[in-house]
């Protein structure tokens, strides 16, 4: 019996590969996304404690500190916008990646559901020519006899 071979198999491998190659993608941007909202609740955090350890202080202490501090929040707040912004647009990259490895996986699934049906087909025409094969072998037997 021959071996089954499939015009599309290439096409179907070029899809595996596209499938991977967005995974990583995926991955990596998974992980820069993690690493800017860490970066953001670090910078949230920061502040929260220099406002905390504001209020902690006497007045005298304090106002000098205060000053220093609302000098500085300007900057740091729009730090973190910045650093929100990045998020979003992380997020709907990562959404949009989502997308894309749904719709790949959809067309190579279906693309190896071809495949198996028409492995199946050529299964099944090989063991009809094996069939007719083999009654024409029975045949010229029966007529030698």
């Amino acid at each position: 019996m021959k071996k089954f071979v499939w015009r599309l198999e290439r096409v179907l491998e070029i899809r595996k590969m596209q499938e991977q190659k967005a995974r990583v993608e995926l991955f990596a941007l998974t992980e820069k996304l993690a690493a800017m909202r860490g970066e953001l609740l670090i910078q949230r955090q920061i502040l929260e404690n220099m406002i905390r350890d504001l209020a902690g202080k006497n007045i005298n202490d304090r106002l000098a500190e205060q000053e220093f501090f609302f000098k500085n929040s300007a900057a740091s707040n729009n730090n973190i916008k910045m650093l929100q912004a990045k998020v979003q647009e992380l997020e709907l990259q990562q959404k949009q990646k989502i997308e894309e490895i749904v719709k790949l996986r959809q067309t190579k699934d279906g693309m190896e559901k071809l495949k198996a049906e028409a492995k199946e087909r050529y299964i099944k025409e090989q063991e009809k020519l094996e069939q007719k094969e083999m009654d024409e072998e029975a045949n010229i037997m029966f007529v030698r006899n």
